[in-house]
């Protein structure tokens, strides 16, 4: 196991990330038959099977499964140690994970201030849930995330970064809703479990005793305030989501009782700030 080397894992994230050889050899500048060999390489020094084939497409086996979170630990800790050695601006990837609502209203002029500031920073961004992203960071997949209250981290480090202002939204002509019961058996649009702000509204419906007729998933929040807008269902919002999509006009907002509608957001990462991550933080609100 000594002799496990950097470049064999870096090839077998990458196929794991393109989800599948032929994106992966395009990506890494190789050929095809040189990535199958090199996994097929790697699982005979392990042992193991990392890949099974489902259909046409490579699936994870467990045991590629847990591989995948000491390859993502390892080469981060590799890019970090160069990043720190090197002469010279901070350079290279940089995965970061942010709410939808975070990525689309608060993180635009951050990032665009830390692209002028260290431009051999490649920022790789992706979306979640607060669940999801908090274990993407606990699995090395991400080295930092920005999550919602509330979530619990044991192991993490954690910043509180952004004050928020939960709404709900209803359709224009819903009547005032001042408490969960006047809505009735709504349905609730959110996105999947583990989203913090659905936890809140949930919570709400639950104290109050009231049962939503259902819950319609969504991706995004252009895909719910438009179902609101329809008068499908119900939703809690940051305010700055709206303001940032200018959808206030499009659905009829309604105060949160105030243990539900503050709220706020944090970054959370493991381990000490890399350089990139330490840059980052350096811009955000204090």
């Amino acid at each position: 196991m000594r002799n496990l080397d950097l470049d064999s894992l870096e090839i077998f994230r990458s196929v794991v990330r393109e989800g599948g050889v032929i994106r992966a050899a395009a990506r890494l500048n190789r050929v095809q038959s040189n990535v199958t060999t090199r996994i097929k390489q790697l699982e005979e020094r392990l042992g193991v099977a990392l890949f099974r084939r489902q259909g046409r497409s490579l699936v994870l086996s467990a045991e590629g499964q847990g591989l995948l979170v000491h390859a993502e630990r390892l080469l981060r800790l590799a890019d970090e140690a160069e990043s720190e050695l090197r002469d010279g601006p901070t350079r290279g990837a940089f995965r970061l994970g942010a709410l939808e609502s975070t990525a689309g209203s608060r993180l635009p002029a951050i990032l665009s201030r830390y692209h002028r500031a260290h431009p051999g920073v490649v920022i790789e961004l992706s979306t979640g849930t607060t669940g999801a992203l908090l274990q993407r960071v606990l699995d090395y997949r991400l080295e930092a995330a920005f999550v919602s209250e509330p979530f619990a981290a044991s192991g993490l480090k954690s910043l509180p970064v952004f004050e928020e202002e939960l709404v709900l939204v209803t359709a224009k002509g819903h009547a005032p809703v001042k408490r969960a019961a006047d809505l009735g058996r709504s349905t609730i649009l959110a996105f999947a479990q583990g989203c913090s702000y659905r936890k809140r509204l949930e919570d709400w419906f639950g104290v109050a005793d009231v049962l939503p007729e259902r819950v319609l998933e969504f991706a995004s929040y252009p895909a719910i305030i438009a179902c609101v807008a329809a008068g499908t269902g119900c939703a809690i919002v940051p305010r700055s989501v709206l303001q940032a999509q200018r959808a206030a006009a499009d659905v009829l907002q309604h105060p949160l009782p105030k243990r539900v509608r503050n709220n706020r957001t944090h970054l959370v990462w493991s381990g000490d700030a890399s350089p990139a991550l330490a840059h980052l933080i350096d811009l955000l609100p204090s």
